[in-house]
């Protein structure tokens, strides 16, 4: 049986990974949604006038919100159905883009409601990457002691009998 931590970290993959991939649809189609899609090019002119060296640069807000839109549904998709060490990978991408975002809101004075869910998905990648990193807990070694050619678990450490109850 898959222990609690795998469990949570392929929950958090695929629902990251799919709402990405919706995420990242919506910026680049207006199939979804096309009020959808016509609030997100809004908001990307806007970011791209608050930021005018993007501009100079050659960055339009197509171009800002295409690639952004494809970085996500490319990263959702590898969050979704790629095991391993990419998934990581995808998960730090989609965290600095997701941090790019906030600073797109905070640039253009937007209010909390309109980037609360970046906030949210920017911790649950956080959350995700943190336990995804963290060693995998392995159960105690039983130290044995041998005596007379045989192993036997060292006193301190062997439980009592079934039964029996331990005194000291």
């Amino acid at each position: 049986m898959p222990s609690p931590r795998t469990i949570t970290i392929v929950a958090l993959s695929v629902a990251l990974g799919l709402f990405f991939v919706f995420m990242g649809t919506i910026k680049l189609t207006p199939r979804l949604s096309k009020d959808a899609y016509n609030e997100m090019k809004r908001a990307y002119k806007s970011y791209v006038r608050a930021l005018p060296m993007l501009k100079k640069m050659g960055v339009s807000s197509i171009i800002l919100r295409k690639t952004i839109g494809a970085l996500e549904v490319a990263c959702g998709i590898v969050m979704t159905l790629v095991p391993g060490r990419p998934k990581d990978v995808a998960n730090f991408f989609l965290l600095l883009l997701v941090l790019a975002v906030l600073f797109f809101h905070q640039l253009v004075g937007d209010p909390l409601k309109r980037y609360a869910h970046a906030l949210v998905f920017g911790i649950l990648l956080t959350c995700r990457l943190l336990i995804a990193r963290q060693p995998e807990e392995q159960p105690p070694e039983k130290r044995t002691l041998s005596v007379n050619g045989e192993e036997q678990p060292l006193v301190h450490e062997a439980a009592p009998e079934k039964g029996k109850v331990k005194v000291s």
